[in-house]
Protein backbone atom coordinates (compact mmCIF):
# COMPACT_ATOMS: atom_id res chain seq x y z
CA UNK A 1 0.00 0.00 0.00
CA UNK A 2 1.14 3.53 -0.70
CA UNK A 3 1.00 6.18 2.01
CA UNK A 4 -1.85 7.86 0.16
CA UNK A 5 -3.77 4.59 -0.04
CA UNK A 6 -3.24 3.90 3.65
CA UNK A 7 -4.41 7.37 4.64
CA UNK A 8 -7.45 7.17 2.35
CA UNK A 9 -8.66 3.75 3.48
CA UNK A 10 -7.96 4.63 7.09
CA UNK A 11 -9.84 7.91 6.93
CA UNK A 12 -12.78 6.66 4.86
CA UNK A 13 -13.26 3.12 6.15
CA UNK A 14 -11.12 1.68 8.95
CA UNK A 15 -10.93 4.55 11.44
CA UNK A 16 -14.68 5.38 11.51
CA UNK A 17 -15.63 1.71 11.95
CA UNK A 18 -13.06 0.86 14.58
CA UNK A 19 -13.70 4.05 16.55
CA UNK A 20 -17.33 2.99 16.81
CA UNK A 21 -16.35 -0.60 17.58
CA UNK A 22 -14.16 0.20 20.60
CA UNK A 23 -16.99 2.22 22.15
CA UNK A 24 -19.22 -0.86 22.36
CA UNK A 25 -19.60 -2.62 25.74
CA UNK A 26 -17.53 -5.63 24.70
CA UNK A 27 -14.46 -3.58 23.77
CA UNK A 28 -14.83 -0.93 26.44
CA UNK A 29 -13.41 -2.87 29.40
CA UNK A 30 -9.79 -3.94 29.67
CA UNK A 31 -8.34 -6.15 32.39
CA UNK A 32 -4.88 -5.09 33.53
CA UNK A 33 -2.46 -5.48 36.42
CA UNK A 34 -1.49 -1.99 37.58
CA UNK A 35 -0.07 -3.09 40.93
CA UNK A 36 3.10 -4.69 39.57
CA UNK A 37 6.44 -3.51 40.92
CA UNK A 38 9.29 -2.20 38.81
CA UNK A 39 12.00 -4.89 38.62
CA UNK A 40 14.71 -2.59 37.22
CA UNK A 41 15.12 0.45 39.44
CA UNK A 42 13.64 1.91 42.65
CA UNK A 43 10.15 3.32 42.31
CA UNK A 44 10.39 7.10 42.11
CA UNK A 45 6.74 7.77 42.81
CA UNK A 46 3.55 7.98 40.85
CA UNK A 47 2.64 11.01 38.80
CA UNK A 48 0.80 13.46 41.04
CA UNK A 49 -1.39 15.05 38.38
CA UNK A 50 -4.99 13.90 38.35
CA UNK A 51 -4.64 13.27 34.61
CA UNK A 52 -2.17 10.47 35.40
CA UNK A 53 -4.68 8.49 37.43
CA UNK A 54 -6.87 5.70 36.12
CA UNK A 55 -10.56 5.60 36.99
CA UNK A 56 -12.02 2.11 37.20
CA UNK A 57 -15.46 1.40 35.83
CA UNK A 58 -18.57 1.89 37.93
CA UNK A 59 -20.38 -1.29 38.97
CA UNK A 60 -23.43 -0.55 36.83
CA UNK A 61 -21.21 -0.15 33.77
CA UNK A 62 -20.00 -3.75 33.89
CA UNK A 63 -22.00 -6.01 31.53
CA UNK A 64 -24.77 -7.82 33.41
CA UNK A 65 -23.64 -11.40 32.57
CA UNK A 66 -20.35 -10.69 34.32
CA UNK A 67 -22.04 -9.22 37.39
CA UNK A 68 -24.26 -12.29 37.77
CA UNK A 69 -21.32 -14.63 38.25
CA UNK A 70 -21.17 -16.11 41.73
CA UNK A 71 -19.35 -13.87 44.18
CA UNK A 72 -16.24 -15.16 45.90
CA UNK A 73 -14.09 -13.64 48.62
CA UNK A 74 -13.57 -9.94 48.18
CA UNK A 75 -10.31 -8.16 47.54
CA UNK A 76 -10.65 -5.15 49.82
CA UNK A 77 -6.92 -4.86 50.32
CA UNK A 78 -6.44 -4.43 46.60
CA UNK A 79 -9.00 -1.65 46.56
CA UNK A 80 -6.89 0.34 49.02
CA UNK A 81 -3.47 -0.02 47.45
CA UNK A 82 -3.64 2.93 45.07
CA UNK A 83 -4.59 6.55 45.26
CA UNK A 84 -6.94 6.34 42.28
CA UNK A 85 -10.70 6.16 42.47
CA UNK A 86 -11.45 2.45 42.94
CA UNK A 87 -15.20 2.35 42.50
CA UNK A 88 -15.54 -1.25 41.28
CA UNK A 89 -17.19 -3.34 44.00
CA UNK A 90 -15.15 -6.35 45.19
CA UNK A 91 -17.84 -8.88 44.26
CA UNK A 92 -17.98 -7.42 40.74
CA UNK A 93 -14.22 -7.75 40.43
CA UNK A 94 -14.44 -11.37 41.59
CA UNK A 95 -17.29 -12.03 39.19
CA UNK A 96 -15.28 -10.76 36.26
CA UNK A 97 -12.38 -13.01 37.21
CA UNK A 98 -14.67 -16.04 37.00
CA UNK A 99 -15.96 -15.26 33.52
CA UNK A 100 -14.73 -17.61 30.82
CA UNK A 101 -11.93 -16.28 28.63
CA UNK A 102 -11.12 -13.39 30.99
CA UNK A 103 -7.83 -14.83 32.22
CA UNK A 104 -6.07 -12.31 30.00
CA UNK A 105 -4.02 -14.22 27.48
CA UNK A 106 -2.28 -17.44 26.55
CA UNK A 107 0.46 -15.98 24.48
CA UNK A 108 4.11 -16.97 24.02
CA UNK A 109 4.97 -13.34 23.36
CA UNK A 110 3.87 -12.35 26.87
CA UNK A 111 5.71 -13.37 30.05
CA UNK A 112 4.22 -16.19 32.08
CA UNK A 113 2.21 -15.35 35.15
CA UNK A 114 0.84 -12.09 33.75
CA UNK A 115 -2.46 -13.38 32.45
CA UNK A 116 -3.85 -15.58 35.19
CA UNK A 117 -6.12 -15.28 38.20
CA UNK A 118 -3.37 -14.95 40.80
CA UNK A 119 -2.48 -11.52 39.46
CA UNK A 120 -4.38 -8.60 41.03
CA UNK A 121 -6.31 -7.24 38.06
CA UNK A 122 -8.16 -3.97 37.67
CA UNK A 123 -11.02 -3.58 35.22
CA UNK A 124 -10.76 -0.32 33.33
CA UNK A 125 -13.34 1.53 31.29
CA UNK A 126 -11.14 2.72 28.44
CA UNK A 127 -13.58 5.44 27.41
CA UNK A 128 -13.10 7.12 30.79
CA UNK A 129 -9.30 6.95 30.61
CA UNK A 130 -8.25 8.53 27.33
CA UNK A 131 -4.67 8.40 26.09
CA UNK A 132 -3.26 11.91 26.33
CA UNK A 133 -0.39 13.94 27.74
CA UNK A 134 0.39 13.56 31.43
CA UNK A 135 3.30 14.76 33.54
CA UNK A 136 4.49 11.17 33.54
CA UNK A 137 5.39 11.44 29.86
CA UNK A 138 8.08 14.07 30.14
CA UNK A 139 11.51 14.31 31.69
CA UNK A 140 14.04 11.79 32.90
CA UNK A 141 11.53 9.08 33.78
CA UNK A 142 10.11 8.63 30.27
CA UNK A 143 13.58 8.84 28.74
CA UNK A 144 14.79 6.12 31.10
CA UNK A 145 11.92 3.79 30.16
CA UNK A 146 12.33 4.20 26.40
CA UNK A 147 16.11 4.11 26.75
CA UNK A 148 15.87 0.74 28.51
CA UNK A 149 13.68 -0.54 25.68
CA UNK A 150 15.85 0.62 22.79
CA UNK A 151 19.08 -0.65 24.38
CA UNK A 152 17.85 -4.24 24.32
CA UNK A 153 20.43 -6.53 22.70
CA UNK A 154 18.08 -7.45 19.85
CA UNK A 155 17.92 -3.79 18.80
CA UNK A 156 21.67 -3.29 18.51
CA UNK A 157 22.82 -2.83 14.93
CA UNK A 158 19.22 -3.02 13.78
CA UNK A 159 19.91 -1.21 10.50
CA UNK A 160 22.87 -3.31 9.41
CA UNK A 161 22.44 -5.41 6.24
CA UNK A 162 22.98 -8.65 8.16
CA UNK A 163 20.03 -8.05 10.51
CA UNK A 164 17.32 -10.69 9.92
CA UNK A 165 14.04 -9.26 8.54
CA UNK A 166 12.12 -10.73 11.49
CA UNK A 167 14.28 -8.68 13.85
CA UNK A 168 13.64 -5.50 11.85
CA UNK A 169 9.89 -6.19 11.87
CA UNK A 170 10.01 -6.56 15.64
CA UNK A 171 11.87 -3.27 16.07
CA UNK A 172 9.50 -1.43 13.75
CA UNK A 173 6.48 -2.60 15.74
CA UNK A 174 7.92 -1.20 18.98
CA UNK A 175 9.00 2.01 17.25
CA UNK A 176 5.56 2.33 15.63
CA UNK A 177 3.86 1.96 19.00
CA UNK A 178 6.18 4.65 20.38
CA UNK A 179 5.30 6.95 17.48
CA UNK A 180 1.59 6.35 18.03
CA UNK A 181 1.89 7.19 21.73
CA UNK A 182 3.84 10.34 20.83
CA UNK A 183 1.19 11.36 18.28
CA UNK A 184 -1.60 11.10 20.84
CA UNK A 185 0.43 12.93 23.47
CA UNK A 186 1.23 15.90 21.22
CA UNK A 187 -2.32 16.02 19.87
CA UNK A 188 -3.91 16.22 23.33
CA UNK A 189 -1.29 18.21 25.22
CA UNK A 190 -1.65 20.19 28.43
CA UNK A 191 -0.83 23.63 27.08
CA UNK A 192 -1.49 25.44 30.36
CA UNK A 193 -2.04 23.53 33.61
CA UNK A 194 -3.37 26.59 35.44
CA UNK A 195 -6.24 27.08 32.99
CA UNK A 196 -6.50 23.40 31.98
CA UNK A 197 -6.00 24.35 28.33
CA UNK A 198 -5.51 21.27 26.15
CA UNK A 199 -4.70 21.12 22.47
CA UNK A 200 -2.12 20.15 19.83
CA UNK A 201 1.50 21.03 20.53
CA UNK A 202 2.82 21.61 17.02
CA UNK A 203 6.33 22.43 18.16
CA UNK A 204 6.62 19.12 19.98
CA UNK A 205 5.11 17.33 16.98
CA UNK A 206 7.58 19.01 14.66
CA UNK A 207 10.65 17.74 16.48
CA UNK A 208 9.29 14.33 17.45
CA UNK A 209 7.54 13.31 14.21
CA UNK A 210 7.39 16.21 11.76
CA UNK A 211 10.90 16.73 10.41
CA UNK A 212 12.66 14.67 7.68
CA UNK A 213 15.35 13.50 10.11
CA UNK A 214 12.80 11.37 11.98
CA UNK A 215 10.69 10.20 9.05
CA UNK A 216 11.48 6.59 9.99
CA UNK A 217 9.30 7.02 13.08
CA UNK A 218 6.30 7.88 10.92
CA UNK A 219 7.11 5.06 8.52
CA UNK A 220 7.16 2.65 11.45
CA UNK A 221 3.79 3.96 12.64
CA UNK A 222 2.28 3.16 9.23
CA UNK A 223 4.03 -0.21 9.23
CA UNK A 224 2.63 -1.11 12.65
CA UNK A 225 -0.84 -0.07 11.54
CA UNK A 226 -0.69 -2.33 8.48
CA UNK A 227 0.76 -5.19 10.53
CA UNK A 228 -2.09 -5.02 13.04
CA UNK A 229 -4.63 -4.67 10.25
CA UNK A 230 -3.26 -7.80 8.60
CA UNK A 231 -3.52 -9.69 11.90
CA UNK A 232 -7.17 -8.69 12.28
CA UNK A 233 -7.95 -9.77 8.71
CA UNK A 234 -6.17 -13.10 9.11
CA UNK A 235 -8.05 -13.79 12.34
CA UNK A 236 -11.41 -13.02 10.69
CA UNK A 237 -12.72 -16.62 11.05
CA UNK A 238 -12.01 -16.55 14.80
CA UNK A 239 -13.37 -13.05 15.25
CA UNK A 240 -16.49 -13.87 13.28
CA UNK A 241 -17.22 -16.77 15.64
CA UNK A 242 -16.42 -14.86 18.83
CA UNK A 243 -19.21 -14.47 21.38
CA UNK A 244 -19.69 -10.74 21.93
CA UNK A 245 -22.45 -11.22 24.50
CA UNK A 246 -22.60 -8.53 27.19
CA UNK A 247 -26.26 -8.98 28.08
CA UNK A 248 -27.44 -6.19 25.80
CA UNK A 249 -28.85 -7.79 22.60
CA UNK A 250 -29.06 -4.50 20.72
CA UNK A 251 -25.50 -3.43 21.54
CA UNK A 252 -24.14 -6.93 20.96
CA UNK A 253 -25.77 -7.14 17.53
CA UNK A 254 -24.27 -3.75 16.72
CA UNK A 255 -20.83 -5.01 17.78
CA UNK A 256 -21.11 -8.06 15.53
CA UNK A 257 -22.28 -5.89 12.64
CA UNK A 258 -19.37 -3.48 13.02
CA UNK A 259 -16.90 -6.36 13.18
CA UNK A 260 -18.39 -7.93 10.06
CA UNK A 261 -18.27 -4.63 8.17
CA UNK A 262 -14.65 -4.01 9.15
CA UNK A 263 -13.35 -7.46 8.31
CA UNK A 264 -15.30 -7.68 5.04
CA UNK A 265 -14.74 -4.14 3.79
CA UNK A 266 -14.49 -4.11 -0.01
CA UNK A 267 -12.67 -0.78 0.15
CA UNK A 268 -10.03 -2.28 2.42
CA UNK A 269 -9.72 -5.45 0.36
CA UNK A 270 -9.23 -3.41 -2.81
CA UNK A 271 -6.81 -0.82 -1.45
CA UNK A 272 -4.73 -3.15 0.75
CA UNK A 273 -5.56 -6.80 -0.02
CA UNK A 274 -2.50 -7.98 1.95
CA UNK A 275 -1.35 -5.19 4.30
CA UNK A 276 1.58 -7.33 5.46
CA UNK A 277 3.00 -10.54 4.00
CA UNK A 278 4.06 -12.71 6.91
CA UNK A 279 4.68 -15.70 4.64
CA UNK A 280 8.14 -14.48 3.70
CA UNK A 281 9.42 -14.65 7.28
CA UNK A 282 10.80 -17.44 9.47
CA UNK A 283 12.37 -19.29 6.55
CA UNK A 284 15.93 -19.54 7.83
CA UNK A 285 17.57 -22.47 9.59
CA UNK A 286 17.79 -20.51 12.84
CA UNK A 287 14.27 -19.11 12.71
CA UNK A 288 12.99 -20.94 15.80
CA UNK A 289 15.94 -19.80 17.93
CA UNK A 290 15.48 -16.24 16.66
CA UNK A 291 11.78 -16.35 17.52
CA UNK A 292 12.59 -17.40 21.08
CA UNK A 293 15.11 -14.57 21.38
CA UNK A 294 12.56 -12.05 20.15
CA UNK A 295 9.94 -13.40 22.54
CA UNK A 296 12.39 -13.02 25.42
CA UNK A 297 13.04 -9.43 24.36
CA UNK A 298 9.31 -8.77 24.25
CA UNK A 299 9.00 -10.20 27.76
CA UNK A 300 11.74 -7.80 28.87
CA UNK A 301 9.89 -4.86 27.33
CA UNK A 302 6.68 -5.75 29.16
CA UNK A 303 8.64 -5.77 32.43
CA UNK A 304 10.17 -2.39 31.58
CA UNK A 305 6.65 -1.01 31.13
CA UNK A 306 5.96 -2.02 34.74
CA UNK A 307 8.36 0.79 35.62
CA UNK A 308 6.19 3.53 34.08
CA UNK A 309 5.31 5.83 36.97
CA UNK A 310 2.17 7.32 35.46
CA UNK A 311 -0.71 4.90 36.01
CA UNK A 312 -2.63 5.93 32.90
CA UNK A 313 0.51 5.73 30.74
CA UNK A 314 1.21 2.27 32.14
CA UNK A 315 -2.33 1.10 31.42
CA UNK A 316 -2.22 2.19 27.77
CA UNK A 317 1.30 0.81 27.31
CA UNK A 318 0.24 -2.58 28.67
CA UNK A 319 -2.85 -2.63 26.47
CA UNK A 320 -0.86 -1.85 23.34
CA UNK A 321 1.87 -4.34 24.15
CA UNK A 322 -0.77 -7.05 24.56
CA UNK A 323 -2.33 -5.89 21.29
CA UNK A 324 1.01 -6.24 19.50
CA UNK A 325 1.63 -9.60 21.18
CA UNK A 326 -1.78 -10.77 19.97
CA UNK A 327 -0.97 -9.74 16.40
CA UNK A 328 2.36 -11.58 16.63
CA UNK A 329 0.55 -14.64 17.95
CA UNK A 330 -1.90 -14.53 15.04
CA UNK A 331 0.61 -13.93 12.26
CA UNK A 332 3.53 -16.02 13.51
CA UNK A 333 1.74 -18.97 15.08
CA UNK A 334 1.90 -22.42 13.53
CA UNK A 335 -1.74 -22.90 14.51
CA UNK A 336 -4.50 -22.29 12.01
CA UNK A 337 -6.79 -19.26 12.20
CA UNK A 338 -9.64 -21.11 10.57
CA UNK A 339 -11.36 -21.97 13.83
CA UNK A 340 -12.00 -25.47 15.15
CA UNK A 341 -9.01 -26.72 17.12
CA UNK A 342 -6.67 -24.07 15.76
CA UNK A 343 -5.58 -20.76 17.22
CA UNK A 344 -7.55 -19.51 20.23
CA UNK A 345 -7.86 -15.86 21.22
CA UNK A 346 -8.94 -14.95 24.72
CA UNK A 347 -11.29 -12.07 25.35
CA UNK A 348 -8.63 -9.66 26.62
CA UNK A 349 -6.51 -10.39 23.55
CA UNK A 350 -9.38 -9.48 21.22
CA UNK A 351 -10.06 -6.31 23.21
CA UNK A 352 -6.40 -5.27 23.16
CA UNK A 353 -5.98 -6.13 19.46
CA UNK A 354 -8.72 -3.79 18.32
CA UNK A 355 -8.06 -1.03 20.82
CA UNK A 356 -4.41 -1.02 19.73
CA UNK A 357 -5.46 -0.96 16.08
CA UNK A 358 -7.76 1.96 16.88
CA UNK A 359 -4.87 3.81 18.55
CA UNK A 360 -2.68 3.26 15.50
CA UNK A 361 -5.47 4.27 13.11
CA UNK A 362 -6.02 7.45 15.10
CA UNK A 363 -2.25 8.01 15.22
CA UNK A 364 -2.01 7.83 11.43
CA UNK A 365 -4.75 10.46 11.18
CA UNK A 366 -3.10 12.67 13.81
CA UNK A 367 0.19 12.61 11.91
CA UNK A 368 -1.61 13.47 8.69
CA UNK A 369 -3.59 16.33 10.24
CA UNK A 370 -0.72 17.84 12.22
CA UNK A 371 1.61 17.57 9.21
CA UNK A 372 -0.90 19.63 7.21
CA UNK A 373 -1.22 22.14 10.03
CA UNK A 374 2.55 22.30 10.33
CA UNK A 375 2.91 23.11 6.64
CA UNK A 376 0.22 25.82 6.89
CA UNK A 377 1.88 27.34 9.94
CA UNK A 378 5.39 27.64 8.50
CA UNK A 379 6.16 31.34 8.63
CA UNK A 380 3.17 31.75 10.95
CA UNK A 381 2.56 31.06 14.59
CA UNK A 382 4.62 27.91 14.79
CA UNK A 383 7.88 29.18 13.31
CA UNK A 384 7.36 32.70 14.55
CA UNK A 385 6.01 31.80 17.96
CA UNK A 386 8.43 29.13 19.03
CA UNK A 387 11.62 29.76 17.11
CA UNK A 388 12.06 33.36 15.99
CA UNK A 389 9.85 35.20 18.46
CA UNK A 390 10.36 33.24 21.69
CA UNK A 391 13.72 34.79 22.48
CA UNK A 392 12.38 38.29 21.84
CA UNK A 393 9.36 37.67 24.04
CA UNK A 394 11.59 36.34 26.78
CA UNK A 395 13.57 39.57 26.61
CA UNK A 396 10.32 41.49 27.06
CA UNK A 397 8.57 39.36 29.68
CA UNK A 398 8.90 36.06 31.51
CA UNK A 399 5.93 34.46 29.74
CA UNK A 400 7.59 34.21 26.36
CA UNK A 401 7.80 30.44 26.13
CA UNK A 402 4.19 29.91 27.24
CA UNK A 403 3.04 32.66 24.88
CA UNK A 404 4.86 31.10 21.97
CA UNK A 405 3.45 27.65 22.72
CA UNK A 406 -0.08 29.02 22.96
CA UNK A 407 0.45 30.87 19.70
CA UNK A 408 1.33 27.58 18.06
CA UNK A 409 -1.81 26.11 19.63
CA UNK A 410 -3.98 28.85 18.13
CA UNK A 411 -2.38 28.32 14.75
CA UNK A 412 -3.01 24.57 14.95
CA UNK A 413 -6.70 25.24 15.57
CA UNK A 414 -6.94 27.43 12.51
CA UNK A 415 -7.80 30.59 14.45
CA UNK A 416 -4.93 32.53 12.96
CA UNK A 417 -3.14 31.39 9.81
CA UNK A 418 -1.03 34.50 10.39
CA UNK A 419 1.47 34.16 13.21
CA UNK A 420 1.26 37.80 14.28
CA UNK A 421 -2.49 37.50 14.83
CA UNK A 422 -2.03 34.43 17.01
CA UNK A 423 0.67 36.02 19.11
CA UNK A 424 -1.31 39.24 19.50
CA UNK A 425 -4.35 37.33 20.74
CA UNK A 426 -2.24 35.61 23.38
CA UNK A 427 0.22 38.35 24.30
CA UNK A 428 -1.83 41.47 23.61
CA UNK A 429 -0.61 44.39 21.48
CA UNK A 430 2.85 43.72 20.16
CA UNK A 431 5.69 45.83 21.59
CA UNK A 432 7.42 48.10 19.12
CA UNK A 433 10.55 45.95 19.27
CA UNK A 434 8.59 42.92 18.08
CA UNK A 435 6.56 44.73 15.42
CA UNK A 436 9.68 46.01 13.70
CA UNK A 437 11.58 42.73 13.80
Amino acid sequence: CTYAAVERVNRDEVKPLIEELVKTPFFRYFKVDLYCECPLWPDDGMCSLRDCSVCECEEQEVPEPWRKAEAVEGCDSVQLESNVDRTLAPHVKASLLSVRDWRGYRNPWMPEGGGYEKVEFSYINLLRNSERYTAGYKGEHAARVWGAIYTQDMFKGINTPSTPPEQRVFYRLISGMHSSITAHVVNDYLIDEATQTWGPNLEMFKWRLGIPEVKDRVENLYFSYLFMLRAAMKAAPILGATDYDTGNPTEDAHTRDLMHRLLNSETLQTACPIPFDEGRLWKGANSEALKQQLQTTFHNITHIMDCVGCEKCKMWAKLQLLGIATSLKILFSAEDCGGGTGLVLERNEVISLFNTLERLAAGVEVVRDLSLQLSRCVGGALEWGTVAVASLLNDLNQEGTKTATLAGHYCSNGKHPNGLGAIQEVAGPLPEKLRTT
